[in-house]
């Protein structure tokens, strides 16, 4: 009969959801301990490739939209 679980009322969980409580902060705190945080060289390495990046995008497009702005011009030129 020690597998079965038994049937918790509305208070009872509530009881056990805080007992519990402290428990989830110490896990917290354990694997917040083990998460590798960047250094200060990676962070700015990372941030200047994605700044690149956006650059380069933004030219791609800019350039796109002035070919086929032109290229939609010209239809409507002839028509």
């Amino acid at each position: 009969m020690a597998d079965k679980k038994e049937k918790v009322g509305f208070f009872g969980s509530i009881k056990n959801f805080f007992s519990n409580l402290g428990k989830r902060f110490k896990d917290i705190k354990s694997e917040m301990k083990k998460i590798v945080w960047p250094t200060k060289a990676q962070v700015i390495n990372n941030t200047l490739v994605v700044i690149a990046v956006s650059v380069i995008a933004a030219i791609v497009i800019f350039g796109l939209d002035t070919v086929f702005g032109f290229i939609v011009r010209l239809i409507y030129q002839n028509v």
